[in-house]
């Protein structure tokens, strides 16, 4: 694979996540448990949109065949998707997605950081603009986290069901496709699985602030960077891509 290519790759796996995310977060608009969560997970659901935008449009521009980051989000099928598993587990309850907001919004931060160091210009402009919005991100997710871990019998008990099942996916946002270390080794892009001890470190310690106790068993999940999902993808996909599917290239 060429140093193009896996340039478009790796900003099709940064931006499919933060779209699927984004997916995800929108879905609480009107169904979080008080307005003021309504607004703020909203309102991550569109800074990810954002993030998803200016990755899916860079990697258009990258792949230099004329696609557009509209074309790129409703066009593609699942296995051409490459974001982390974590983005598209269903919501469940409220402390599981508080719980995967923390997870990847701690990672986003080390990732972000990183990135704003990049020799790709485009790259680092994105992460400068990005990494404002995931720190506020982070502050939000680890206070509920907190909130709810060590609060009532009943909030710790959703907290910590809610990491055993979603434990088994984090080491997936950290899984490396081999061809992006060309990208690495040029100061392009970032070695994510170098960025997992400190991410390990900050977040062990809010946990265990938090009194949960971190799962030591059970089957890791991995394959996103080879376009393997879990079953809950397709379902987004046929929704987010419905109308443009339906009506190709319809103008409004």
């Amino acid at each position: 694979m060429n140093h193009k290519t896996a340039l478009f790759n790796y900003c099709l796996r940064l931006g499919d996540q933060a779209l699927i995310h984004s997916y995800r977060l929108s879905e609480w608009c009107s169904n979080a448990p008080i307005l003021e969560e309504d607004l703020a997970l909203t309102n991550f659901a569109l800074d990810n949109l954002g993030c998803a935008q200016a990755l899916l449009k860079y990697a258009g521009e990258v792949e230099g065949n004329n696609q557009t980051e509209d074309d790129l989000a409703y066009k593609r099928g699942e296995r051409r998707f490459l974001n982390a598993l974590i983005t598209e587990l269903p919501n469940g309850d409220f402390a599981f997605s508080t719980l995967r907001n923390f997870l990847l919004s701690a990672y986003e931060m080390e990732l972000y950081t990183a990135l704003l160091k990049s020799n790709d210009t485009t790259l680092a402009a994105i992460a400068a603009k990005t990494i404002k919005e995931v720190k506020y991100h982070y502050a939000h997710a680890s206070d509920w986290v907190l909130r709810l871990g060590d609060g009532t019998p009943e909030s710790h008990t959703r907290m910590q069901n809610a990491l055993n099942k979603i434990w088994p996916f984090v080491d997936d946002m950290f899984t490396m496709h081999p061809d992006f270390h060309t990208l690495v080794d040029l100061g392009i892009a970032v070695d994510s699985e170098s960025l997992k001890p400190i991410w390990e470190q900050k977040v062990n310690a809010l946990l265990a602030e938090a009194t949960l106790t971190i799962p030591t068993t059970g089957h890791k999940q991995h394959g996103s960077t080879q376009g393997i999902h879990t079953e809950y993808l397709g379902p987004i996909l046929c929704q987010m891509q419905y109308l443009q599917r339906a009506y190709p290239d319809a103008q409004w």
